[in-house]
C-alpha cells in the first residue's frame, strides 16, 4: 500500500546526536528472502543499502550498495522503520560483518532480527543522556 512520503527535518537529535532515517524492504520469492536495510546519510548525500539474501534461514549472500538519493527514491518497497545515530549504525555494520561469517553454515534468524533492533534508539527521559 502507498504511504505518502514524509519529509523529515534532518535536525532531529537524540541526546544531542544527529539521527538519520533508516528504511527496510523485505521481499520473498521462491523460498528466498531478500532483506534490505538502508540508511540515508547527509555527507556525502547518499543511501547505503545492506542487502541480505536468506535461504531456509541461512544467510547465503550479503553485500552493501550505495545509491544517490534520486536513485533510491525510484525504488519500490522501502518503508521508514526508525531513525538512528551514526554510532548505532557503526555497531550494526560491525555486527553484520560478524554475523555474515557466523551464519554461512547455520540458521541465524534471531541473530539477524536482534541486529536490526540495534538501530532502534531507546527513548530516553529528559536529562538522562
Amino acid at each position: 500500500e502507498d504511504v505518502p512520503s514524509q519529509a523529515f527535518d534532518n535536525k532531529d537529535y537524540f541526546c544531542g546526536k544527529e539521527t538519520f532515517p533508516v528504511y527496510e524492504s523485505i521481499f520473498t520469492e521462491e523460498g528466498e528472502t531478500i532483506r534490505k536495510i538502508a540508511i540515508e546519510i547527509e555527507k556525502p548525500p547518499q543511501i547505503e543499502i545492506h542487502v541480505w539474501t536468506i535461504r531456509k534461514g541461512i544467510l547465503h549472500h550479503f553485500y552493501v550498495e550505495k545509491l544517490s538519493k534520486r536513485e533510491f527514491e525510484g525504488l519500490p518497497y522501502f518503508k521508514l522503520i526508525t531513525r538512528t545515530t551514526l554510532s548505532q549504525w557503526k555497531i550494526f555494520s560491525e555486527g553484520e560483518a560478524q554475523i555474515s561469517q557466523m551464519c554461512e553454515s547455520r540458521v541465524c534468524r534471531t541473530e539477524l532480527e536482534d541486529l536490526v533492533k540495534v538501530l532502534y534508539l531507546e527513548k530516553s527521559e529528559k536529562g538522562h543522556c
